[in-house]
């Protein structure tokens, strides 16, 4: 086996079927010789996600064999990928968000040439699209202080001091700063999770996603640990996916889960003062974010899920 792709599925049935089709479709162009698995990990939809993937029919998919794991309760994006990261039997895996349509028939053959090629790369993640085409953030650098004060403090906004930190999470082309960050391969500390490639092996070295991140952040911290493991991330934009974005979970969520994991990756891995500084800029961008979006903007939404946020940084 080639390649195996862990999907994880939670209340996202029709998007779960345009991705699986996108997988039919790509398969093996490009790369005839391989071989592909997909592990569907459910993670208790209501939707009627389950009862469809309980009569898909074995040859249903003439590319890639497909296997379902069926959870009684969302244990979260961590837990579910470990589950379909141990059933796996390929070289490569390829963590994959259910929200995602793969458009370009030889995707797979050209990030599998990019590992062949490439022993050092450890992880690869392609072009993210928004569904209007316009290219979407993939990752960026960890999150060290001075990018976390940079970012709490929207610096990372302005021209100059973008080019002396590298941000923690870079700008968009479309971005009025006009980065050209997303449309050249390049290496780069870590990849969104949306569209996640690894070699197997690394996980032998690594260990598997850190379970204690139920959301967010978990492929962060993951890739800290691959590249204290002298594998290099590479970020491949000759390879592009659409990914919607934001099907599965809440804004709120989102935020909010943002910044307990940047909490919890200061506590496995920075000193106990590292934690404390880290703290007062959580709950500094917390506030600034409140006075942003609820004064300036009037943007009231946003105003109480930032006001839900500070609460809990403590």
């Amino acid at each position: 086996m080639n390649l195996s792709i862990i999907i994880i599925s939670y209340n996202t049935k029709e998007l779960l079927k345009d991705c699986l089709q996108g997988i039919e479709e790509s398969g093996k162009s490009g790369n005839p010789k391989l071989s592909i698995e997909v592990i569907v990990v459910d993670n208790h939809s209501t939707d009627g996600t389950r009862e469809w993937l309980k009569e898909i029919k074995d040859d249903q998919f003439k590319n890639f064999s497909i296997k379902t794991i069926f959870n009684q309760e969302n244990v979260g994006f961590a837990k579910a990928n470990n589950q379909g990261i141990r059933e796996s039997r390929g070289e490569y895996l390829l963590l994959l968000n259910s929200d995602t349509k793969i458009i370009e028939k030889d995707f797979f053959a050209k990030i599998t040439k990019v590992f062949e090629e490439n022993p050092n790369i450890g992880v690869v993640g392609p072009k993210l699209l928004w569904e209007n085409g316009q290219i979407q953030p993939s990752g960026g650098y960890f999150p060290t202080l001075p990018r976390i004060f940079a970012w709490a403090f929207f610096l990372d906004d302005l021209p100059l001091l973008g080019k002396i930190i590298h941000s923690y999470h870079p700008h968009s082309p479309s971005f009025y700063l006009k980065n050209n960050f997303f449309k050249n391969p390049h290496q780069q500390d870590w990849v969104t999770g949306a569209c996640f490639f690894i070699r197997k092996k690394v996980f032998d070295k690594v260990n598997l996603l850190d379970e204690n991140i139920f959301m967010y952040t978990e492929e962060m911290e993951l890739c800290y640990r691959i590249k204290n493991a002298n594998y290099n991330i590479m970020y491949y934009p000759k390879a592009q996916i659409i990914h919607y974005g934001g099907k599965s979970g809440s804004s709120l969520l989102s935020i909010k889960s943002e910044f307990e994991g940047l909490k919890y990756f200061y506590q496995k891995h920075c000193s106990s003062i590292s934690q404390f500084v880290l703290k007062i800029l959580l709950k500094s961008a917390a506030w600034l974010r409140i006075i942003f979006f609820g004064i300036i903007l009037n943007d009231q939404e946003k105003k109480k899920i930032y006001q839900k946020v500070a609460k809990i940084i403590s």
